[in-house]
């Protein structure tokens, strides 16, 4: 009996895709450069699989395209594959200056965060233990806390929203995708959602509150 059981996270889907368009997806070394639209393909091709959801599908194959591994795979002369392996279209050259981009950023990220850690164990091993505080300083530090946090959120810089009603095509917007902002460029605007192209080439639908400057 075939197995109908829904597909859990990112991870499963990509293992899925890789096994049923081995022409398009790979699960090692440098990814193909995906067709762009190659989304509605999926949705199409995959309609009646009753183990993928359209919402999950599409949080994988965007963790698929903002991989290491396919941002390396972006490169002059490559062109981009269907769902079978299919040449088409030559990656422009906005596309590889972005691909570098988002690798540059997303490297960055990955090391400072590393080296914070390594420098925060340092110090914590560096650091002589302090004797437990007597109950007058713990009542002083539990004061203290809240007027801290309060400091911190306010010094948070938030993000702006755009506004629904001055999208434009062509505009360069951000969309809120995880922890980070992701850079991307609207190509339609219609009276439900916006969509964009991402700085890999994918195209994506999003609703407006999602967008930010």
């Amino acid at each position: 009996m075939e197995n109908t059981e829904k597909l859990k996270n990112s991870k499963e889907i990509v293992a899925y895709l890789v096994e049923k368009f081995p022409a398009c997806f790979v699960a090692e070394g440098e990814a193909k450069p995906l067709k762009i639209g190659i989304f509605q393909d999926l949705a199409e091709r995959l309609a009646d699989d009753a183990r993928v959801s359209k919402t999950m599908l599409r949080s994988a194959l965007r963790q698929y395209t903002s991989s290491w591994r396919y941002l390396h795979g972006l490169k002059a002369g490559q062109a981009r594959v269907d769902l079978d392996g299919n040449p088409g279209e030559l990656l422009t050259e906005e596309h590889i200056e972005h691909a570098k981009q988002a690798l540059k950023e997303s490297k960055e990220r990955v090391f400072a965060s590393r080296r914070t850690n390594t420098k925060e164990k340092d110090e914590k091993a560096k650091k002589p233990r302090r004797p437990a505080p007597r109950k007058t300083e713990k009542a002083a530090d539990a004061a203290a806390k809240p007027k801290a946090e309060a400091k911190a959120v306010v010094a948070e810089a938030p993000l702006v929203k755009v506004d629904a009603t001055t999208l434009k095509v062509g505009q360069n917007v951000r969309v809120v995708m995880g922890k980070f902002p992701v850079a991307a460029t609207i190509k339609e605007v219609t009276k439900d959602d916006v969509q964009v192209q991402l700085q890999t080439g994918m195209m994506v639908r999003v609703k407006s509150e999602h967008l930010v400057l």
